[in-house]
């Protein structure tokens, strides 16, 4: 090869004349007049969903797939508020399922104080909250219920009174306290409710307004009160707009709560302590065991949880439990934490009062279909799930949005959640974003299943959000919908394919099509629902309508619905044989997505018996599935099950991507591109889809190696070899997009190996 490589000077480009090996009937007949057909190959390799958004990366799948992946316990365990005296962090005895009725005033026990000091852990900033209690007569601990909040205002009150602590109803506000209401020397613990905190009812008939909401003043109020007496108060309050607000102020202080693992030991300690030797210790090595993680399906354990585990773990040491049930009973925590978010939110009914409590139902809902998305994606998600909500709720009733309502970085903490680094993939980019997620792999299964299952009327606004999202051309919406959707529906496939899929499938929206092929092959995964969903696809196929068969083909693509690879890809022959003219391009991209999945050998030997069959039709869908490989990027053609070895080459056409994963499809791949390339109607389109391949392998060293490796299966004829070559030529002398020679040298070089294979 010269410095320069040419192509070859004594005959025209070898895309222009007959075809070597290509069909007979295809050749042109002298003195015909075919009328012009409209060109199946003039996009070939097109994503059918390009001009709306596309199908977005790979990564964006993977991540809804993964959340979802765990469908959770159907078992529940009451785990009890944060409220009560009895429960939180300190004496397990008294914290379980069927606690006796909730000590809402009185004193608290002594003994109960007493056992507190032997398992209480301190919450961090601790010393700090009793110098300021010292100081100021009260305290305002602020936190999330389960954070041990209630432990650590007694721990304090207990310190300082000498076990002496009262605990004020909690249906009265700081505004009603009065000096008749304190014991002088005593310590007081007030919590107030967090729906009603925030904004104050309205006065019965004959009653002026009160004095508002919660401020510093009262407050300021409540702590002279104390002093007066010489005694204390911790009034305690949940994240929210309140708690937000109050830590900016002289009294109110985050309760954090302590490592649930020194909970755990210190539990475990009294529980066992007439327990022979060692069993703490395997206690312990219990808790840490995999499956048992697994199924708590929690990042990090509240102090209720931890001392409700270390109650489990007990049982089981003294044989009261077996692994199964300990298992059951783990199963069970993210289930009453779902079910503890979601209990009458929408209390007192009037969309002014319930909207706080509605707007942090929908962002944790949101949180559960995007958990790991982008933040932003997810908050303007659950504002949107939100105003469904409040419509639903009054539909009289305008509905609006705070603008300045809880700052951006308090929210997480409502939904146990947390913000962090990470990317959001693009498809052809990746970009930092901030990532919001659960902190535990059970919650959004269990936030899903509690509101689908055990709310009947939040269906409605559910289904009627997901459609919406559905819609939305951009993939990090629309995907984690769709694959959200198909979850429910395999819940309960009656309800959800008619609310959720049949409304998308029989839209014109492509989006939508997609959307709605997507939640009916995640449906599929349920054997109970499979079944159902081969029957309805099977039946939109034979209907005739654009819009229904098109979403049938769609569905296919993911090999799942029909009940196996093997079966999606009949249904695809036989769809482009009787289906629609825009039927093959679609189909050709659901053959792509199927070779691009778990079992490309099934789809390849496939192709080759389409080929061999002789009809146009079922040669057109292999032609263009074979110019898609080429052309298309492997991240586009994410399916519903795991491919990992494909992850890393993403960024490759499928071909490539193929060829580094797979080396034993090398001859196939080669031979199917070889007669796509000899073929008149596709040679030119198979061609300038090959030298896109070639031109984006040239920054890749590994992806040259590996084509300079293929090339010479695409040259064993010297026609072919010449096609090569004068491609090569044409990179090589572009002028808008250099091409580095030295890979050109390579790549010549190796077509010419092609004669002597």
């Amino acid at each position: 090869m010269s410095d320069e490589p040419e192509a070859p000077a004594a005959e025209a480009p070898p895309e222009d004349g007959p075809k070597a090996g290509a069909d007979p009937e295809e050749q042109p007949q002298e003195g015909a007049e075919a009328e012009p057909e409209p060109n199946p190959f003039d996009q070939a390799g097109r994503n059918p969903l390009s001009g709306s958004g596309g199908t977005g990366g790979s990564a964006t799948a993977t991540a809804a797939r993964r959340t979802f992946a765990a469908r959770g316990s159907e078992r529940t365990v009451e785990i009890g508020g944060d409220g009560a005296y009895f429960e939180g962090n300190y004496f397990v005895s008294q914290f379980g399922v069927g606690a006796g009725p909730r000590l809402v005033a009185g004193d608290v026990p002594t003994e109960e104080l007493l056992r507190l000091d032997g398992v209480y852990c301190e919450a961090r900033g601790y010393g700090r909250m009793k110098e300021r209690l010292r100081a100021c007569g009260l305290l305002v601990l602020c936190g999330e219920r389960g954070s041990g909040r209630s432990a650590t205002a007694l721990a304090l009150l207990a310190e300082l009174t000498g076990h002496r602590v009262t605990r004020l109803d909690s249906s009265h506000t700081v505004h009603e306290l009065t000096k008749e209401n304190l014991v002088g020397g005593r310590g007081h613990l007030l919590e107030l409710p967090s729906a009603d905190a925030l904004r104050e009812p309205e006065p019965a008939a004959g009653q002026t307004r009160g004095p508002g909401r919660l401020s510093e003043l009262h407050l300021d109020q409540f702590s002279s009160l104390l002093q007066a007496e010489k005694a204390f108060g911790v009034v305690l309050v949940e994240s929210g707009d309140l708690a937000d607000r109050l830590l900016r102020g002289r009294y109110g202080m985050n309760c954090a709560p302590p490592p649930s693992q020194d909970v755990l030991d210190r539990h475990l300690r009294v529980l066992l302590k007439d327990a022979p030797d060692g069993a703490l210790e395997e206690a312990l090595a219990l808790a840490a065991r995999s499956d048992v993680q697994e199924a708590l399906g929690l990042d990090a354990l509240r102090p209720r949880e931890a001392a409700r585990l270390a109650q489990l773990l007990a049982r089981r040491q003294r044989e009261e439990l077996g692994d199964e049930e300990l298992l059951d009973e783990c199963a069970a925590f993210v289930r009453a934490q779902a079910r503890a978010w979601f209990a009458g939110a929408d209390r007192p009914g009037t969309v002014p009062e319930a909207l706080p409590a509605l707007g942090a139902a929908a962002f944790r809902t949101a949180v559960a279909v995007f958990n790991g998305s982008a933040y932003s994606l997810t908050a303007e998600a659950g504002e949107r799930l939100a105003w469904e909500m409040a419509v639903t709720l009054d539909p009289g009733e305008p509905v609006g949005r705070r603008l300045f309502g809880t700052r951006a970085d308090a929210r997480p903490a409502l939904a146990r959640a947390v913000v962090e680094q990470g990317e959001l993939d693009l498809g052809d980019a990746k970009v930092p974003v901030d990532a919001i997620r659960f902190q535990g792999a059970g919650l959004a299964t269990a936030v899903l299943r509690e509101i689908w299952h055990g709310y009947h009327n939040m269906r409605g606004p559910l289904a009627r959000w997901l459609r919406d999202l559905c819609d939305d051309p951009r993939p990090q919406l629309w995907v984690r919908a769709s694959i959200a959707a198909g979850v429910l529906c395999s819940w309960d496939w009656a309800h959800g394919s008619g609310e959720l899929v049949h409304p998308m499938a029989t839209s014109d929206s492509p989006v939508l099509q997609m959307a709605a092929a997507t939640a009916l092959s995640e449906a599929s995964r349920e054997p109970a629902v499979q079944p159902a969903v081969a029957a309805l696809v099977k039946e939109w196929a034979q209907s005739g309508g654009t819009a229904v068969t098109t979403t049938a083909v769609l569905t296919h693509g993911y090999g799942m619905a029909a009940g196996s690879v093997a079966a999606s890809l009949d249904a695809l022959a036989k769809l482009v044989r009787t289906g629609e003219p825009d039927t093959l391009g679609h189909a050709s991209f659901s053959v792509i997505r199927l070779l691009a999945g778990a079992e490309p050998e099934t789809v390849l030997g496939r192709l080759d018996d389409w080929l061999r069959d002789g009809r146009r039709e079922a040669a057109d869908l292999v032609l263009l599935a074979v110019i898609g490989a080429l052309k298309t990027r492997t991240t586009y053609l994410w399916g519903l099950q795991e491919v990992p070895a494909l992850e890393p080459y993403g960024a490759r056409p499928l071909l490539a991507a193929l060829l580094a994963v797979r080396p034993g499809l090398a001859d196939p791949l080669a031979g199917l591109v070889r007669h796509s390339l000899a073929t008149a109607r596709s040679g030119a389109a198979t061609l300038d889809a090959l030298s896109v391949l070639v031109r984006q392998s040239a920054d890749d060293a590994e992806q040259v190696d590996l084509l300079c490796a293929f090339l010479p299966r695409l040259s064993v004829e010297r026609r072919e070899r010449d096609r090569l070559r004068h491609l090569l030529a044409r990179l090589v002398k572009d002028p808008d997009e250099l091409f580095d020679r030295t890979t050109a040298r390579r790549m010549w070089n190796a077509v010419q190996e092609g004669a002597e294979r």
